[in-house]
This record gives structure tokens, sequence and C-alpha cells, in this order.
């Protein structure tokens, strides 16, 4: 194939990322007609049809997911090679695409945020919040961020931070009216505040420690939701039995805004890990994002 067809293909998975010309269009800096033009001439020169188009929505054929699936690692590597090249001239710059849960942005990243980009402002950081665990190649992300336990083995992954203690509470006003449960069997005879994650049909278990070994326990349910803030708020005006990340909870914890239960069997998870393609080179801008992260949530003292 001519490489005169190489700005045309990347025109093409730009298009697909987004299933849409007008916003493709905004992220290339063209006119949305002339990356139409662009694609349908690309679409000739290969002779197959890769988008079906329609007044509300632009799609992948068949042939076209194929097409952009053998097209996107070598789109990367060219896009790691330019990097490569010129990122011992230049500062840290350009758009860095992160795919995390809420719960891991406020965790990890946010609280040091400000200083990120104080430090590298011509890196500009879009997190994207969700349960889910997608292609970050295919989506268009340099990295994600997930517990260790759930990632796979065709990743880099750098731990950040330290490992991490699930906690289980109940507002007062739950515990003056409900009492609280002494057993995670108890959880039965108690209304939760559970999550359910995107890519689940039911709703997470629980997990506890229970004689030395990570055990799931099922929990009776009064509200559901997929949101980690709502989940929060439910549990604080009194709505059930909640868990969450023994981080997120610790200032309520402590002005008694929240009550710990079932404390002798909080569980830990190893720590949240940063992770990005293996076949994938590093660029500079998410070199500099993971050593600064890794660098705030270092172990100090001892």
């Amino acid at each position: 194939m001519s490489s005169d067809l190489f700005p045309a293909i990347a025109a093409f998975a730009c298009v697909a990322r987004h299933a849409s010309f007008t916003r493709a269009a905004a992220e290339l800096g063209v006119s949305t007609s002339a990356l139409s033009q662009t694609v349908r001439t690309l679409e000739s020169r290969l002779g197959v049809r890769l988008l079906d188009r329609s007044t509300r929505r632009v799609g992948l054929t068949e042939i076209g997911q194929r097409f952009l699936d053998d097209a996107l690692p070598a789109l990367s590597g060219l896009g790691a090679a330019m990097a490569a090249v010129t990122e011992t001239r230049d500062a840290p710059a350009g758009l860095l695409r992160i795919n995390l849960p809420r719960a891991v942005a406020d965790i990890v990243v946010m609280p040091h945020l400000a200083a990120f980009q104080a430090r590298y402002p011509d890196v500009v950081v879009e997190l994207h919040c969700d349960n889910r665990f997608v292609d970050l190649v295919a989506a268009g992300f340099d990295a994600g961020f997930r517990i260790g336990e759930s990632l796979g083995k065709d990743v880099v992954a750098h731990p950040i931070g330290g490992p991490q203690r699930i906690a289980t509470f109940v507002s007062p006003a739950y515990a003056r009216a409900h009492g609280t449960p002494a057993t995670p069997a108890d959880l039965l005879h108690h209304r939760c505040v559970g999550i359910r994650l995107d890519h689940d049909r039911s709703p997470m278990r629980w997990d506890y420690m229970q004689e030395g070994r990570l055990v799931e326990v099922d929990t009776r349910h009064g509200m559901i939701s997929n949101d980690d803030s709502l989940l929060l708020a439910a549990a604080l005006a009194g709505g059930g039995v909640s868990c969450h990340f023994e981080t997120m909870v610790a200032h309520h914890l402590a002005s008694g805004a929240l009550l710990p239960v079932l404390q002798d069997y909080w569980p830990t998870f190893s720590p949240f890990h940063v992770y990005y393609p293996s076949r994938v080179h590093m660029p500079r801008k998410l070199r500099v994002f993971v050593d600064f992260l890794r660098e705030r949530h270092a172990p100090t003292g001892g």
C-alpha cells in the first residue's frame, strides 16, 4: 500500500474512535467536509466501504472494523516512533488520555493534578471515568488505572501507592434505627447500598476476610448505582450499610459522620496500578505522569 494513504488511515481511525465526523474534524483541526472527502478517497482507493453513514451516527462496517483492528498497531507504532524522536528535544506536551474508575481518580490523581499541571503546563490531562475494561489502543487511551488483581498479562503495569483496604460502614442514624451487622452473614438482614459495574449484569458481591481467606458475601440491597459518589451520599444519609475504599471515607470515619462496622473482616487488595499496552512505546508525557504520581504516592519515612 502506498505510504501516501497513511494520513487518510489515521483520519479514518479518528472518525471511528469518535463515531462522528464532526468531533473527529474538531480534534484534527480540519473541516468536516474535508475529512469526509479524505475518508471517501481512502475507501475508493481500497475498493471497500469502511463506514456506514447516516444522519444520526457513523459506524464501522464489518470490513471497516477488521481494517481498523489491523491498522491500529501500525498507527500506534508510528506515533511512538515520532514521540521517541522528539521527546529528547521537546518538553513533555500534548493530550494525555487516561481511562480509570472514579474512585481511582479521586484517590490517586485529583489530589495531585494541580501540582502536575504546575510542573508540566504543556500536558493536557483528560480523565475518562469508567468502570468498564476497555481496549486502550482501540479507544484511543494512553493508559488506564485498575486494582492489581484485575489486570491482564498483556500489559505493562506499575503500582501507584500502597495496598488498598475496603471499609464497611453505616451512618449513626442507620445504626440507631436498625443496629449494625456483627458478621458478614448478618448483611442479609440489613439494607445495603450496592454497586453495579457497567459490564456486570448483577451487583458486585462484597468481599471479606474470613478464616484467613477472601470470601464473597451475598447482600440485600436497598439501593444500587454505578456511581461511587451517589453510593457514598446514600450511606451518609442513612440509606444502608455500604463499603468503599478506606482512603475515600477516612475523614467521615474520623469525624463520626460514618461508623465502621465489620472491621475484623475488612479485606485488603493490592495497590492501584497504571497500565498501558506492552507493544506501545511509552511517550514522554505518559512517562512523566507516571513518575510524578509514583513520587507523590511514595511512602515517607522508614
